[in-house]
């Protein structure tokens, strides 16, 4: 149900607020609006207001919206109604009605930036883990436990930020500068050459290709939870043992005893248990689940976090409702340059389809950033808004970009486009949009099914 509403929400704000966009412009430029409606289809709800020319409606698909505008195209138009249909206004005043619907949403995305800016963000310190030897991270003299203070001059607060940040110069590759911090050595410059990242590693976490990883606090092998009728309950273990051996090799990290696990579905394994003064041998047989058309073990046990060492790994980004707002510009700026980079390399091949993304996934993640909590739900509302934002503004004719590209055609020649081109271009347009519909319907379901 969370994920439900959540998506629901998600579409509703999304889709109102683009076509709000269309909407306020058009009857800023004296265009008659006859409908608002959220969905397509049939409608199931309507309203008019007193003295207003425009019926509010809410139809029976949800998955979009649309604003209906008098037009000659569409119907017969009353001589004395003439002056306020959408084909007669001047061709920048139907370029500017077409463009306020993806504007409104960089808009919106623009808004939730900055609320979430001045609230602040929760995140993690940019500290790294373990450099693995060759890495372009070792290469560069990065070092295990540097705090990452700026990357080519722009402060990186959180490890969320060194990501993106990251992204977007991997897209144009060459060499970054990385200034770090150590307790012992102070400030240093290091020079971090993503060249050797290809197309197929922003598939994934391309963080590990170039050796960054974040510092995570040591988890010993210590047992925090145990599930209730899981393996481990069944096998007597219990909260507060130390794994010291599993199958005779010694356990010195609870990923120790996760990769033990995961390594032996359906097979026994033997544990030696510390339970307070006494040493003890426990034998279990993990039950086998499939994760990416893999079976691995487990068992039903989570370790025994510090707490305290957690906390210390914690930050909050927040600014004053000036920076904040500098700040969300930015986001929403870099965010759409990063979008459209990534789809012009999936049209050139470079990178995988995998990332198309469909209304499955989409939904999927309105549910877990609302179970995160508002600031996590807002920044999906932002992302997606952007990402719709982008999408319409393509030359795709039945987008809004397609529109945009035949009134630029318009205003170059003097005169409109013919009904013929239009048709053609609006079937071109229903064929490419369903392509990219089947890709995304597919990635959703392989996602579900291989995990």
């Amino acid at each position: 149900m969370t994920t439900l509403f959540a998506f629901a929400g998600a579409i509703a704000l999304l889709v109102v607020f683009h076509e709000l966009g269309h909407y306020w412009v058009a009857r800023r430029c004296g265009v008659k609006v006859l409908r608002f409606s959220l969905g397509f289809g049939k409608v199931i709800y309507s309203k008019r207001f007193a003295g207003s020319d425009t019926e509010w409606v809410i139809s029976a698909v949800p998955l979009g919206g649309y604003v209906k505008m008098l037009d000659e195209r569409e119907e017969a138009v009353v001589p004395e109604e003439l002056a306020y249909a959408f084909n007669r206004k001047p061709v920048l005043q139907r370029m500017a009605i077409v463009a306020a619907g993806p504007l409104a949403n960089f808009l919106l995305a623009i808004v939730l930036y900055w609320v979430l800016f001045v609230h602040g963000v929760p995140g993690l310190k940019p500290v790294l883990g373990n450099v693995p030897p060759g890495s372009p991270a070792a290469i560069a003299q990065l070092q295990p436990g540097e705090t990452i203070v700026s990357i080519n001059g722009e402060s990186i607060p959180s490890w969320q930020e060194l990501r993106w940040r990251l992204l977007e110069l991997a897209l144009r590759q060459g060499r970054v500068t990385v200034e770090g911090r150590t307790a012992e050595s102070g400030l240093l410059a290091h020079e971090l050459d993503l060249g050797g990242l290809e197309a197929k590693d922003l598939d994934g976490e391309f963080l590990d290709k170039l050796g960054l990883a974040l510092y995570q606090p040591i988890v010993l092998p210590v047992v925090g939870s145990v599930a209730e009728g899981g393996v481990a309950q069944l096998a007597g273990l219990q909260s507060g043992d130390r794994i010291l051996r599993a199958n005779g090799v010694t356990m010195q990290r609870w990923m120790d005893v996760v990769e033990a696990i995961r390594a032996h579905p359906g097979q026994s394994i033997q544990f030696d248990i510390q339970r307070g003064d006494m040493t003890l041998e426990l034998s279990l047989i993990p039950r086998s689940d499939m994760e990416s058309g893999k079976a691995v073990g487990k068992i039903g046990a989570g370790p025994k976090v510090d707490e305290a060492e957690w906390k210390k790994m914690y930050t909050e980004v927040s600014y004053g409702p000036l920076d904040a707002l500098r700040q969300s510009l930015r986001k929403t700026w870099e965010t759409t340059v990063i979008s459209l980079k990534m789809l012009v390399k999936m049209v050139m091949g470079e990178v995988s389809m995998k990332n198309l993304s469909g209304p499955i996934t989409i939904a999927d993640y309105a549910g877990q950033s609302a179970a995160m909590g508002m600031v996590a739900y807002f920044g999906f509302l932002a992302l997606i808004s952007i990402s719709l934002g982008v999408l319409n503004l393509l030359p795709v004719p039945v987008l809004d970009g397609g529109h945009l590209l035949y009134y630029a055609a318009e205003l170059v020649k003097g005169s409109p486009v013919s009904e013929r081109a239009w048709e053609i271009g609006q079937n071109i347009g229903i064929a490419l949009l369903g392509t990219l519909m089947v890709f995304a319907v597919y990635n959703d379901i392989n996602r579900l099914v291989a995990g």
